[in-house]
């Protein structure tokens, strides 16, 4: 039976889950890969579980020093010092599992050149969909496709958020405030709630699926902090829900990437999937639409994709690299780099209630190139009144050109949303 020793940076939540899950179910994963896998360090600045002495150390060196240890799991998350860590291991020529989508999206080409040049592996599955195993699904099942669009909850805290604001009719300030009660989101939740780590995410998982190096400066951005309740109940009314949805196109040589709330139906795949869950729908040439679904984020869900990967690599006789140009500075010749994409948009703009109001909104409109599918009055009072538009497909780039000119004009109170909608 084989046997590895393996080292632990950090032991915040993740680190908890793959230090219980090798205290716990090391037995059974010994019977069924034939794999022995000992904890020989841990890294933390605190510990708040029964470790012994021995596995205790705050110093880095001891472990890229150590020749017994064979991987290094990287669970401490942000770019420092996790990034010169992970150097530091794969230049010593240790295998290394990462869970870390902040330090991959940013540095995925510099640390892969390191486990290059030493041999070493690394190696990622936990960094997108916590426990779903999406990653390899797309090395080792899908491999004979050719993937054509990507449409993904990746933030669990988003979800529950918007889930909240749609079943129990709460606004933003209340969804935000129970879900850090829960722990689901951070006392400062600006990485979930404005997109950031659905951006990361995606930069990693549309690299894989289109077989190019995207990054994340090439992802638009868009957070949830400015949906209201108000937009929760008119998508209500049109038969549509609101998620924050991870969104990749490829049409022949180009790739649309994108982060934001979107208005789906409630038919979709997507749309029922509640509170903290991810699911990843993606589509290709062969397979047509295949859908991942499960616990996107937590301590044993992360732990377990972060064990995948060891038990994978204490397998392999040589490490896995990406086979595309992969490299600091190259941009893929498939990026698609205008954002100005297609799609229905729902538009909410409060108007002073004046003669003519309507029709300067609606021939800004039309003189941007926007054709509207319905219009519908909601709230009116004797000075203002909202006005709720669904478009039809529409470019972008005109869509900001409207709202550019509905800023400029007196009749405009309020531009309060704009919201991409896919079918």
């Amino acid at each position: 039976m084989k046997k590895i020793n393996v080292a632990i940076l950090g032991l915040g939540t993740v680190g908890r889950g793959v230090y219980q899950i090798l205290q716990e179910d090391a037995e059974k994963i010994a019977h069924k890969e034939h794999l022995q896998i000992f904890i020989k360090k841990v890294l933390s600045r605190s510990y708040h579980l029964d470790i012994p002495e021995e596995q205790k150390t705050a110093n880095i060196e001891e472990i890229v020093n150590d020749p017994d240890i064979d991987i290094v799991i990287e669970v401490m998350g942000g770019l420092e010092p996790a990034k010169t860590y992970v150097l530091r291991a794969l230049a010593a020529g240790k295998t290394v599992v990462s869970a870390n989508k902040q330090m991959i999206a940013n540095f995925w080409p510099e640390l892969e050149e390191a486990a290059k040049k030493s041999g070493a592996g690394f190696y990622f599955e936990a960094s997108v969909g916590g426990g779903i195993p999406i990653l390899r699904a797309i090395d080792d099942s899908l491999q004979a496709n050719t993937m054509r669009s990507i449409f993904a909850i990746i933030n669990g805290t988003t979800n529950y958020i918007l889930t909240k604001m749609t079943a129990e009719g709460l606004d933003y300030a209340e969804a935000l405030r129970g879900a850090q009660a829960l722990g689901y989101a951070e006392a400062d939740p600006t990485a979930d709630v404005e997109g950031y780590d659905a951006m990361y995410k995606l930069s990693i998982l549309a690299s894989k699926a289109f077989h190019a190096r995207l990054p994340i400066e090439h992802v638009y951005r868009e957070g949830i902090s400015r949906i209201t309740k108000q937009d929760i109940q008119y998508a209500a009314d049109f038969g549509r829900v609101i998620k924050l949805l991870a969104i990749a196109k490829r049409r022949g040589d180009d790739v649309e990437l994108r982060v934001h709330p979107t208005m789906i139906p409630l038919s979709h795949p997507l749309a029922n999937v509640l509170d903290s869950f991810n699911a990843i729908l993606m589509n290709g040439s062969a397979v047509g639409d295949v859908m991942f679904y499960g616990q996107g984020a937590g301590s044993l869900p992360t732990a377990s994709a972060v064990l995948s990967d060891v038990i994978y690599a204490a397998h392999v006789e040589k490490p896995r690299y990406a086979t595309f140009e992969n490299r600091m500075g190259f941009v893929s010749p498939i990026l698609h780099f205008e954002q100005n994409w297609v799609c229905p948009f729902y538009i909410r703009l409060t108007l002073l209630n004046v003669p003519g109001a309507l029709a300067q909104v609606t021939k800004q409109m039309g003189d941007c190139g926007i054709s509207i599918l319905s219009a519908i009055q909601k709230d009116a009072r004797e000075d203002e009144a909202t006005i709720v538009f669904q478009t039809y497909p529409a470019e972008e780039q005109a869509l900001q050109r409207a709202v550019a000119g509905f800023q400029e004009m007196q009749v405009v109170k309020e531009v309060g949303a704009v919201i991409r909608m896919e079918d």
